[in-house]
């Protein structure tokens, strides 16, 4: 949304380098992407138009969920995202059905009279503004805790990572891999992957117990 409406894919691409470099802060940097977006003169219900039309469902996806559901494992979206954006995709991308039974935890948005909208944050005093691991962690506080598959792509997943029993990082085309360039900064196992396709066998080894999952982040990749 920043690349196209906003101030820019080469501008925003330095707030992600400076992000993982520490310099500045995802809740600061996001905020001032997002206000690029505003500022322009794109309306909440124009910007959520625009990535309904354009933003494509991760091949595999629908059979992942759909197994997911048969095996009984919640799947929650867990995003640095404003809710009612995430809701208008997600409806386009899956029946209307499978859109309502996922659980969204995210920021949301304030609209402003003026029509300009500003982000919500879920953790504001957090320099991640949603601090993820905090979706992550009273699970480890259950008298049977579950295992906690984690799948993330960016900058925006870094307050998570080091919290999953087992986490996936997507592999992307376009060489924008900054939360593997992390994690392998910082020594947090993961294991890489292209699609939910391809994540998908991983899981369903480790659910189905022919893999444990000490055995597929030592592999370090899917399949």
């Amino acid at each position: 949304m920043t690349d196209n409406l906003g101030y820019g894919k080469e501008k925003r691409r330095e707030g992600n380098l400076d992000i993982l470099s520490g310099k500045t802060t995802f809740r600061d940097e996001f905020r001032r992407m997002l206000e690029s977006v505003s500022v322009n003169g794109h309306t909440l219900d124009e910007c959520k138009e625009v990535l309904k039309q354009n933003i494509k469902l991760d091949p595999g996806f629908r059979d992942f969920y759909r197994y997911c559901k048969s095996e009984d494992i919640p799947v929650v979206i867990v995003s640095s995202g404003m809710e009612p954006i995430i809701r208008a995709v997600l409806s386009a991308l899956v029946t209307p059905e499978e859109a309502a039974e996922i659980d969204i935890i995210s920021n949301d948005v304030d609209v402003h009279v003026d029509g300009t909208w500003s982000i919500k944050y879920r953790h504001p005093t957090s320099g991640y503004g949603h601090d993820k691991s905090q979706a992550i962690l009273p699970y480890r506080t259950l008298p049977r805790p579950p295992m906690l598959f984690f799948f993330g792509d960016g900058v925006s997943d870094m307050s998570a990572a080091r919290h999953a029993d087992v986490l996936f990082v997507k592999q992307k085309n376009d060489g924008e891999n900054d939360l593997a360039a992390y994690c392998k900064r910082e020594g947090i196992p993961h294991i890489l992957f292209s699609d939910f396709g391809a994540a998908l066998k991983t899981v369903r080894a480790i659910v189905e117990g022919s893999k444990t999952a000490d055995a597929a982040l030592a592999e370090g990749k899917t399949e």
